[in-house]
């Protein structure tokens, strides 16, 4: 890292006049989980889990008894476990993904394969890539699980689509043994997907064109015509079905509305009746809680910490999760997985300060055993609490995040990190433990996320108020937030730093530039910084993500120039720290270069961490610790916490 002197050398100076403190050791935070997901076998005789290394993430089979490795999938370099599935007693599917980036969700690629709990009988059902990189051929088709089938243990219904841009989706029964396949319906929409009865019978489809308005359609039967039961064109909602109830005519939608969150909503297929079952005051729900055949019971929200509501709250189901709640008090629990009979039952439990536990429970004896954990290095009572936030946004939008604390501290007068989270549409920061949070609250900072209008979780109205609001409402949120936190006392109003990665990296150069005298410094981390660059590369990949480039972002090419950090460059005033990787598609590091090249120009400090084999997101332990040495350095100079030890 380059020290600096210029324009505001006296800020160096004062930077100079902190105390010396203790330093942070990075490798608790740099090293990967032991396990990810892990679901039990029908049987309850093994378990799958997802292992990830530093390259890729692979699937492994454990066999309960002895813990002993018995079976293993896995993939090129940078190849992901994007799902996988006990499809019977013996058998584990897996869907596979690529990782496009360390900072977001790995993208299923189609890829299925297929082995005994033994390790025998190992096949790929459908991949067509070359051995050593994601190179697909121009046949390719993708598939995705849609039903296991549990009452058969040789075949399960997959979603079949060519990998290209705007494809026509069939749903296939295939054979888990050989991958042969035979189509038993083809969607009336494209990019669709399939939702299935207890029955195994497709009976509703959704996806959208090049247009991204979703569609729903609804059939009776197997050879029954297709009904359009929602087109968002008209009714300007979107409606996802959940599943079935026991009877197979009651099915459960989560319906978007006007105003406020997505509702749950039992639909009467015979009789088109629709019935609220559970809403949330202000969020949406989260995840689908299932019993053991899988038909849905319930969903989790999203809240000051991970709450659960049921369908029947007075149902076996809804009563044991209440007595495994008060077990483990001020935790999320989740029952991830359960054998066939129901007896056993995989728990997930974790929490703000605990990247997660996975417990074996006894439905019988109502006993619950530790049997794994993600990262045991961590110890909870030495992690950062991370609590709720509420606030109101100049225009009276309610806005909700979350705020990270030092361990021990009073939570007052705090050196503080802003740190928006990237997407930016539809994502959302949660209450859960992050190695990020927690490295920043160890080197002494509080860290405030908010969710931001556009972010997901808080209903559609929120979601498309931070439509083509790049730089403008979006913007103002996270500088709302800002002084949300110092009229309550928790930042100290001098030090404080904008910091974000993809699109938080655009956040934080838009902060400092529309806000200059907010921020003391600023990192963008593998950002966008020319919108004007981003909508065109959007626009050359498919028809849609334009579709998508002009309604999220905008079509007015002067408002984008006007909102692009690389052509505000005059108006930042303050440091600011720059990193990216060579081989990023998403965030090109010629963005970094650019708005390099334009802070110097106008005399802005600016330092800069390049590595020519990274991508979106740095993937090697040699090149994360790097960058967050000079991280931590760069926002010890400026905001007074602790380096890197």
């Amino acid at each position: 890292m380059k020290y600096w002197t210029g324009p505001i050398a006296g800020l160096a100076l004062a930077a100079l006049a902190f105390p010396a403190v203790a330093q942070v050791d990075l490798t608790p935070y740099l090293k990967e989980d032991v396990y990810g997901d892990i679901k039990i076998s029908p049987t309850g005789e093994y378990y799958a889990v997802t292992v990830p290394t530093a390259d890729r993430t692979v699937l492994a089979v454990i066999r309960r008894s002895d813990k002993k490795f018995t079976a293993r999938v896995g993939g090129p370099k940078q190849s992901d476990i994007a799902d996988f599935h006990w499809v019977n007693d013996q058998r584990v599917l897996v869907s596979m993904a690529q990782r496009l980036s360390t900072l977001e969700s790995p993208v299923a690629t189609g890829e299925l394969h297929a082995v005994n709990a033994d390790g025998t009988v190992a096949r790929t059902l459908m991949g067509h890539f070359e051995p050593d990189a994601y190179k697909f051929t121009d046949d390719f088709y993708a598939g995705f699980l849609e039903d296991d089938l549990p009452s058969d243990d040789d075949n399960v219904l997959i979603s079949v689509q060519a990998f290209s841009a705007n494809p026509v989706t069939s749903i296939d029964r295939m054979h888990v043994l050989t991958g042969r396949r035979v189509t038993v319906a083809t969607a009336p929409v494209r990019r669709a997907r399939f939702t299935t009865d207890g029955h195994g019978e497709v009976r509703f489809a959704r996806g959208s064109g090049n247009d991204n308005v979703g569609k729903l359609y609804y059939r009776d039967a197997r050879g029954s015509a297709w009904k359009l039961i929602n087109d968002e064109a008209d009714t300007y909602r979107l409606e996802i079905p959940l599943g079935f109830a026991p009877d197979d005519r009651t099915a459960y939608l989560q319906v978007e509305q006007s105003t406020g969150p997505d509702a749950i909503v039992a639909l009467d297929t015979a009789t088109g009746q629709r019935t609220n079952v559970l809403r949330d005051d202000t969020v949406d729900p989260h995840s689908v809680i299932r019993d053991v055949a899988g038909r849905p019971v319930g969903v989790t929200y999203m809240k000051d910490r991970l709450v659960s509501r049921y369908f029947d709250e007075t149902a076996p189901p809804a009563r044991t999760q209440r007595m495994l709640e008060k077990a483990f008090p001020d935790q999320s629990v989740r029952m991830v997985s359960s054998t066939r009979d129901g007896r056993l039952s995989l728990l997930l439990v974790s929490s703000d300060r605990s990247p997660g536990d996975f417990y074996l429970f006894d439905h019988g004896t109502r006993e619950a055993s530790l049997v794994f954990s993600r990262a045991d290095w961590f110890d909870p009572a030495r992690s950062a609490p991370v609590r709720s936030i509420a606030l109101t946004a100049r225009d009276g939008l309610p806005l909700h995040g979350y705020l990270t604390t030092p361990r021990g501290s009073n939570a007052k007068g705090l050196p503080m990190v802003v740190l928006p989270h990237g997407g930016p549409f539809g994502v959302y920061d949660e209450w859960a433990f992050d190695r990020h949070t927690q490295m920043l609250a160890a080197a002494g900072y509080a860290v405030l996320q908010v969710n931001y209008r556009g972010s997901g979780n808080y209903g559609r109205a929120f979601l498309h108020a931070g439509a083509r609001e790049w730089g403008g409402a979006m913007q103002d949120d996270l500088t709302d937030a800002t002084r949300w936190a110092v009229e309550q006392g928790v930042a100290d109003a001098g030090r404080i730093c904008i910091y974000g990665a993809s699109y938080g990296g655009y956040a934080a150069l838009m902060g400092v530039a529309k806000e200059p005298g907010l921020y003391r410094c600023a990192v963008g981390y593998v950002g966008i910084y020319d919108l004007q660059e981003r909508r065109e590369d959007l626009g050359d990949s498919a028809r849609w993500l334009s579709t998508f480039a002009d309604e999220w972002m905008g079509d007015d090419d002067a408002t984008l120039a006007q909102r692009s950090p690389v052509r505000l460059a005059d108006r930042i005033k303050v440091p600011v720290f720059l990193a990216a990787g060579g081989k990023d598609t998403i965030a090109p590091i010629d963005h970094s270069r650019k708005m390099e090249k334009a802070l110097k120009a106008a005399g802005t400090p600016v330092e800069t961490l390049y590595f020519p084999t990274e991508g979106h997101g740095f993937y090697t332990e040699e090149h994360r610790r790097e960058y967050y040495t000079r991280l931590l350095e760069f926002l010890a100079r400026h905001l007074g916490g602790q380096k890197a030890g």
